[in-house]
């Protein structure tokens, strides 16, 4: 099967995964067709170069807008900070004036909302994969800033992220990885740095709020290095693409791509790497480790029970289970059972250790083999409801209503939740049947 890899060891960033793809051979005319479906004419204006960081040779992307700014210091900087990489610029102090820590500016200028920027999509003539990867990378994004102020999904507004560049990082990435052709997506553990940034709603550390809650469920590495190498964009795209994240497993490596940033972020060279190749795994499905952690309990309460099941799931367990069990000297009891990435089996054997009675824990490695995963948004007579897709290779096979997104729109129109799982499964798109051949019985 065919991976691409992405190398985050200096964060991620759109231009700089779009550079990368570039850099491992995918035509300028896939972009540019992209960038022109959106119909957003002279706005995007898009450009590739060749040049380096710290001896490194790779592709710089520039989706740029023809809106700038003027810094207060008079130095004109782009609209959309995250174009530097990282997605901040550092702030206006003099030469001469020591500088008390690394800070960063995210300026404050607002650019499209989400419900812009789901329409100027959803009318745009991307390819129906494409169209959908993109709207499903900037639900992320909505669903974070959401969150981190308090505010419904539909009435978040953007700032950097719904400029047009921004917008243009992310529809050449989805087309990028698209052209590819069918394929698995991993990445390592993402690095991130450290120091303070100024957002559009005040001073906060890195990593930035909104990345921080993207990545949430992801394995984050952070680094002693004053910078900021991660952006929103960056980890939305690492959040909806990618399926394992963790050292480059086993495969034959076909071309290795970098995708440069504007800033020099030494030691680190500024640069993304992609690595495409082939595995032996196989062709149909996608296939991670995992951990799997258990325990027998006899002498818990079913509420400590419960709060140890929500602590497990709080710090990232992907699941957690409870299975009756007869235990030693005739005690019922139950079988806990936690499943997470195997970066995290250490926190969820020591959750396990101070929030339950356990005084020992069993942990063995499993392999997935699981269906590849799209989100996608369907419109019902009770509103917006995200659904969730399963594909078997390129064969459509499963759709799932997300629970919360209906339970959100049986609140706001006053239905029923069954009502509008119901709709949401007749406005799901039809799966594709797959031929079964059942084994022969043997005749008597």
């Amino acid at each position: 099967m065919k991976i691409l890899y992405f190398d985050c060891f200096s964060g991620i960033s759109g231009d700089m995964a779009v550079g990368a793809l570039r850099d491992l051979g995918v035509e300028e005319k896939v972009f540019r067709d992209a960038l022109a479906s959106l119909g957003l004419g002279d706005e995007i204006h898009a450009r590739f170069s060749r040049g380096s960081k710290q001896n490194i040779s790779g592709v710089k992307f520039d989706g740029h807008s023809h809106r700038m700014r003027i810094a207060d210091r008079g130095s004109r900087v782009e609209k959309n900070p995250e174009r530097t990489h990282p997605e901040c610029r550092t702030s206006g102090i003099l030469p001469d004036a020591p500088p008390p820590a690394r800070f960063h500016e995210h300026t404050h200028d607002h650019g499209r909302n989400y419900r812009e920027i789901r329409a100027l999509l959803e009318i745009s003539s991307l390819v129906p994969e494409v169209k959908s990867r993109a709207l499903a990378v900037f639900h992320r994004i909505a669903v974070a800033e959401g969150k981190i102020h308090g505010i419904p999904v539909e009435n978040v507004g953007f700032h950097e992220v719904g400029a047009a560049d921004s917008i243009a990082d992310i529809v050449a990435a989805c087309a990028g990885i698209h052209a590819l052709g069918p394929l698995r997506v991993e990445a390592s553990v993402p690095v991130e740095g450290t120091g303070w940034i100024a957002c559009a709603h005040g001073r906060f550390p890195i990593p930035a709020p909104a990345t921080l809650e993207i990545l949430s469920g992801v394995p984050l590495r952070q680094v002693d290095e004053e910078n900021e190498f991660i952006t929103p964009t960056g980890a939305a795209l690492l959040a909806e693409f990618c399926g394992r994240f963790g050292p480059m497993g086993e495969m034959t490596i076909a071309k290795t791509g970098y995708g440069l940033g504007t800033r020099d972020t030494p030691p680190r060279p500024n640069v993304l790497r992609a690595v495409l190749g082939e595995s032996a795994g196989p062709e149909t499905g996608e296939t991670d480790e995992i951990s799997q952690i258990e325990t027998n309990l006899d002498d818990i309460t079913p509420e400590l029970a419960a709060a140890a099941m929500r602590r497990l799931f709080q710090a990232g367990a992907l699941d957690v289970f409870f299975t009756s069990a007869q235990m030693k000297k005739n005690r019922p009891g139950f079988v806990l059972t936690v499943l997470c990435h195997p970066d995290k089996t250490g926190a969820m054997s020591r959750i396990l250790f101070t929030e339950t009675s356990a005084f020992g824990v069993r942990i063995h490695t499993a392999r997935r083999y699981k269906l590849r995963r799209e989100f996608r948004d369907v419109e019902t007579p009770y509103g917006t409801v995200r659904i969730k897709l399963g594909f078997l290779g390129n064969d459509f096979v499963q759709a799932a209503p997300e629970f919360e997104s209906c339970r959100a729109a049986a609140e706001a129109a006053g239905v029923s939740v069954r009502d509008v799982f119901l709709a949401a499964g007749i406005a799901s798109p039809p799966k594709k049947p797959i031929a079964w051949n059942p084994p022969h019985e043997a005749s008597g």
